[in-house]
């Protein structure tokens, strides 16, 4: 195999959803796997979708998520322009080369005139194709004298140029996740590969970006597939080897059939960008603002239609790479599951230490008032993290630690309370001031003297207790969070918890 050479060519009509990182990120492991390049290639020909700051979010997301491109248009590279919009002399070189081999035409006819003859072959339950069947009785340069042809253009007659398609070909590509594809060439339409604005289509300008730019492997969503034997015939007709083509399938919906959009994430409460987007109706929440850790992001993105064979599921950046095969991509659209999401970024979040969580954990704290304090903050951090999903979560957990609860679960408290809690409660406060070294272990050992003393079960004095310290019947270890809070406080809770349930 030659240098393998792959891109990810999105437009910036608006943010990237999560399918196109899953595009970007099969390149950039194939890439990786083969020992090849990365490209970045901005497709932005369409002027009337373009939207502004598209671009600079794409690459932000890219970098977020850690596919950094090797060549790009931030990056630069052998190879570029790498927008498509500054690549315009190289598309008018290559159009004029098919133009004078008879292999694309002009054709002048108007929108109207099409609208009406798609209308009529609708009315005979047909599919009107501008094509060998009609193009000469067509307003084009077949038809027309080449006098007439020139003299429309003198007067800048608006046109666009299509290409010829060949007559009774057969068409053969071979797709390395679908295998073969046959199409004959009669069923296609002569395509337009130049606007009457005098840029070039999708299909031109990315047939001959990736012949220039060396690209090996085009890997793509599986809804360019239809457009596969256009572009085998536009490599021939430059006399162009064509690349490998692999067309990867769709991200589906969590619930019924069809592709993963954004009104699905907004109905059910997921986000579908990598980055928050923000419109005229509001900031569409990222997958980095709802707290998930990229690598988890990556992983689970990188679990949607492609299978390695094993049972492994958490599987880092060095890991995929290894273990990455086009040919275990499926061909079936894969279901995107939100609660798995959640799971992937639970089971990253639990590799990280307290100290790699400190920061984002105290970033919290403060946004409630609470001056961080490092010794304290990370062994919070250490109570509460197995509960933990999303940073964000820590402090969910943990907030009793910082804030001492001024209500109480009521079904918890009629649970608890008894006649005998305020005595049992008093007995302990007496009991817990003789504690002399106040550590988890020897409260521990205290509360089960006290058990054994008083001859009460556990309960009678735990969940009074955890009432008491957290507000709740859930929270860490008691001994634990007895130590932490210190000997004090405690007493200050649970004098308040015995005040409040009078």
């Amino acid at each position: 195999m030659s240098q393998v050479r792959v891109r990810f060519a999105p437009s910036p009509t608006g943010p990237l959803h999560m399918g196109g990182v899953r595009t970007a990120l099969f390149n950039y492991l194939f890439a990786k796997k083969h020992n090849g390049k990365f490209l970045l290639r901005i497709e932005d020909t369409d002027q009337k979708r373009y939207v502004e700051g598209a671009e600079d979010y794409i690459i932000k997301a890219l970098n977020w998520c850690g596919l950094t491109p090797d060549e790009g248009p931030e990056t630069g590279g052998n190879f570029g322009p790498y927008r498509q919009s500054e690549r315009n002399d190289i598309y008018q070189n290559h159009i004029q080369t098919l133009l004078n081999e008879g292999k694309a035409y002009y054709a002048f006819d108007t929108a109207e005139e099409l609208e009406n003859l798609r209308l009529a072959a609708e009315k005979r339950g047909n599919a009107f194709l501008y094509n060998s069947a009609n193009r000469n009785e067509l307003k084009n340069s077949l038809s027309l004298e080449k006098s007439e042809v020139e003299e429309l253009l003198n007067q800048k007659t608006p046109f666009v140029i299509r290409f010829k398609i060949p007559d009774n070909e057969t068409i053969r590509a071979h797709d390395i996740i679908r295998g073969n594809v046959v199409v004959e060439s009669n069923t296609l339409d002569d395509k337009v590969l130049f606007k009457s604005d005098g840029l070039p289509t999708y299909h031109f300008a990315n047939i001959v970006d990736d012949h220039l730019m060396r690209i090996s492997h085009v890997i793509r969503g599986e809804e360019w597939l239809p457009s596969l034997p256009l572009h085998i015939l536009l490599y021939k007709a430059f006399g162009w080897e064509a690349p490998q083509f692999a067309h990867l399938p769709l991200i589906l919906k969590p619930e019924g059939k069809g592709k993963l959009s954004k009104r699905d994430g907004e109905k059910l409460g997921f986000p579908v960008f990598p980055l928050a987007w923000e419109t005229e109706n509001g900031i569409h929440d990222g997958y980095r603002e709802s707290g998930y850790l990229p690598s988890a992001f990556i992983n689970m993105l990188a679990l949607l239609g492609w299978n390695p064979g094993t049972e492994e599921e958490i599987m880092d950046f060095p890991s995929l790479i290894r273990l990455f095969d086009l040919s275990k991509v499926n061909k079936s659209g894969a279901r995107f599951n939100p609660e798995k999401a959640v799971w992937f970024n639970q089971q990253y979040l639990q590799q990280l230490t307290s100290k790699e969580l400190l920061a984002s954990f105290q970033e919290i704290i403060k946004s409630h008032q609470i001056q961080p304090n490092d010794a304290f903050d990370l062994k919070v951090i250490d109570a509460v993290k197995e509960r933990a999903s999303f940073a964000q979560d820590l402090w969910g957990n943990a907030s009793f630690f910082y804030q001492a609860p001024q209500v109480f679960d009521e079904k918890g408290v009629k649970k608890v309370w008894k006649e005998d809690t305020e005595e049992i409660l008093k007995n302990f406060l007496s009991l817990q001031k003789n504690i002399e070294i106040y550590s988890a272990e020897n409260i521990h050992d205290e509360i089960q003297n006290f058990v054994k003393t008083q001859e009460i079960g556990f309960g009678k004095i735990m969940m009074p207790l955890r009432l008491s310290i957290v507000g709740a019947l859930h929270g860490p270890d008691i001994p634990l969070m007895m130590e932490l809070l210190g000997k004090d406080e405690i007493e200050k809770r649970v004098q308040f918890f015995i005040d409040y349930s009078h």
